[in-house]
């Protein structure tokens, strides 16, 4: 793997586990320092920066951004990683819940990169890739309330990309299909019948299984990448054709 972030500083929210841990790993192969902020940054690989932040609160939030330039003395690349799930219609999640999504999987992202933008204007190769999802732009069932948090995210990173790009900071996305990560683990670990459900889920996508976080990994290193610098205001589908594809039933 080349080293074309040699030099550059990242840092990953949500990095500790799933998708947000494979990029970290992504990134600092790529040569990055790599700080990870999340809740619990433990078990993290050597030469990794770990950072306990809550995506929730603005004090925390500063004061992990503070931390990574007094320790690694720049920012280049903010991945807006952390967020959590939800399950069922407009019916099944009360305001609270509705409140806290929103809170973590949107406004987390506005008060991470508003933190950063300072360091990122000083940076000749700054990025910014949040984390988005194939249900921003496709209706899945039992996902009202994630999928309004993903939409967001897909307009917030056209936005930010539009408001910052003269002052030479990049904004990308990434929409994953489902993944095989802790959350859809445990998702199918609460079904009536694990198997039949991950089936289901396989076959939802055209390519006929789950997403890998390595997979998702490798389209933010690319987005993060000063190998990308003509590309902004962009989400890549890493969903398995889920998108954009309609194939016919297999054997047809």
């Amino acid at each position: 793997m080349g080293k074309e972030m040699q030099g550059l500083v990242a840092i990953v929210t949500g990095g500790a586990s799933g998708i947000g841990a494979a990029i970290a790993d992504r990134l600092q192969n790529s040569g990055a320092a790599v700080a990870v902020l999340d809740l619990n940054p433990v078990n993290l690989p050597d030469g990794q920066l770990g950072l306990a932040c809550d995506v929730s609160d603005d004090a925390s939030v500063r004061a992990a951004i503070d931390a990574v330039a007094s320790r690694l003395g720049r920012l280049d690349i903010v991945i807006n990683n952390a967020g959590i799930g939800a399950q069922g219609t407009v019916e099944d999640n009360d305001d609270d819940e509705w409140h806290r999504a929103w809170d973590i999987n949107v406004v987390g992202m506005v008060r991470v990169s508003r933190a950063a933008l300072p360091l990122l204007r000083k940076s000749a190769s700054a990025a910014v890739v949040n984390t988005c999802s194939v249900a921003a732009t496709a209706g899945l069932p039992q996902r009202a309330l994630y999928s309004a948090t993903k939409g967001a995210v897909l307009s917030l990173t056209q936005a930010m990309a539009a408001d910052h790009l003269r002052e030479g900071i990049r904004v990308n996305c990434v929409s994953p299909g489902t993944a095989d990560t802790p959350w859809v683990g445990r998702l199918l670990d609460a079904a009536l019948d694990p198997a039949a459900e991950r089936l289901a889920l396989n076959a939802r996508q055209p390519h006929g299984r789950l997403v890998t976080a390595d997979e998702v990994a490798g389209a933010v290193a690319y987005l993060a990448s000063p190998r990308s610098g003509s590309t902004t205001g962009t989400s890549i589908a890493v969903d398995g054709g889920m998108q954009a594809l309609r194939l016919r039933p297999a054997g047809q």
